[in-house]
């Protein structure tokens, strides 16, 4: 299996039209595509900066000219849960038409989206990125190719990826931004590059301060890292 990371800038997308437009951005939960009809119906999580951002957001989207339906499932200040159906765009077509399929959820914001796209050849992958040039604008940000055993590898071990993901999430902006400066500054290399002191002037706080940040940062981090370790560990019996 061949997975490719597409940066994509559709010309006929109205999720893509519509965060040109208005700050806000969408991220799918749930997307089934209908060929015969040739429709896309979709659960999205709309974000703005604030509750008007999402609202002209909305408005601005269920006027597109693509767009068939636009609901709200949910809604709790400056978030929303959507359901939608859209007409198919070019790349859907392209890429449903040459083989390809959607592997993961696809995010849309500022104008660009982000999709994760499949392919079982070399052949099918070369052809469907041949016709998407012609109508649309993208770059290929990754592109991965997975062998049955490390596929099923992947697929068997994505609750335990999930948890590490959340332990990372759960961080605070401050934690997350004092353990990238550390490690970027080489704080856990072996001798240190950077000390206590220098990250508490970098960031204009004490040294206590600095420290507790790090080992709550690590204490969270670790939390999932050992809960993928220990699946492992059950594995191996």
């Amino acid at each position: 299996m061949i997975d490719l990371d597409i940066d994509m800038r559709q010309y006929d997308c109205p999720f893509i039209d519509t965060t040109d437009d208005v700050d806000i951005a969408f991220s799918a939960v749930q997307w089934q595509l209908d060929t015969d009809d040739e429709k896309l119906e979709t659960r999205l999580i709309a974000r703005a900066d604030s509750v008007g951002a999402l609202e002209n957001g909305l408005h601005t989207l269920r006027d597109h000219s693509n767009m068939t339906d636009c609901y709200v499932l949910s809604k709790r200040g400056n978030v929303a849960q959507i359901g939608t159906t859209i007409e198919e765009t070019n790349a859907m077509r392209t890429i449903q038409r040459n083989g390809g399929y959607i592997t993961g959820p696809f995010q849309i914001e500022n104008g660009r989206e982000h999709w994760r796209v499949g392919f079982d050849s070399d052949e099918d992958e070369d052809h469907t990125l041949a016709e998407l040039e012609r109508h649309n604008e993208f770059n290929v940000e990754d592109r991965d190719q997975f062998g049955p055993t490390a596929l099923f590898d992947l697929l068997d071990n994505s609750s335990s990826a999930m948890r590490l993901l959340e332990g990372c999430r759960s961080l605070t902006e401050t934690e997350r931004e004092t353990f990238r400066i550390a490690s970027q500054n080489g704080y856990y290399e072996t001798p240190r590059e950077t000390t206590l002191g220098e990250l508490a002037d970098h960031f204009d706080i004490s040294k206590t301060a600095v420290s507790m940040n790090l080992r709550r940062s690590e204490r969270k981090i670790l939390q999932g890292a050992l809960s993928v370790l220990d699946d492992i560990d059950d594995e191996s019996f």
